[in-house]
């Protein structure tokens, strides 16, 4: 899945390249570390507030969604907890579940190096998005080029 058409990894030189890539998808849905949870809020919450405003739905018809994505992504034990006691790996997934639910053309993880510090990035990221294939079109994962080694294929 990640380096796929449907997950193409973009690398950039800096943070100049980085901008003007971003700046060429005004319509994408990004993930970022930039975009803050609402630290009194569950994850499911967090995630709910997306489909309720961008889809009008009623918050029970929101949760059942959020839930049935959380299950597919296997982090629906993770649901009721809380942004603050959200680890790592958590945060990212409620971050990617709202902008899936965004109905964007193009999800773009802006630095998945930058919000998984502590793991290696591809292997995280090619899991969740092959599970979460039918939930999006497109994802750009969008990092420096100086971290092209932790997108580099792993051997068996």
């Amino acid at each position: 899945m990640l380096g796929s058409a449907k997950a193409p990894l973009h690398l950039v030189a800096d943070a100049s390249a980085r901008e003007a890539l971003l700046a060429t998808q005004p319509e994408a849905a990004l993930v970022a570390e930039s975009l803050p949870m609402r630290a009194n809020l569950s994850m499911l919450e967090n995630v709910a507030l997306v489909a309720q405003f961008r889809r009008d739905l009623s918050f029970d018809a929101a949760a059942a969604l959020v839930e049935r994505l959380l299950e597919r992504a296997g982090y629906a034990d993770s649901a009721l907890r809380r942004d603050p006691d959200l680890d790592r790996e958590e945060r990212f997934v409620a971050k990617f579940l709202r902008a899936a639910l965004m109905a964007a053309p193009i999800i773009i993880v802006d630095r998945p190096a930058l919000l998984l510090p502590d793991i290696p990035p591809a292997l995280f990221l090619d899991r969740l998005l092959t599970r979460l294939a039918d939930d999006y079109d497109t994802c750009w994962i969008v990092d420096y080029a100086w971290n092209a080694s932790l997108y580099a294929p792993r051997p068996d």
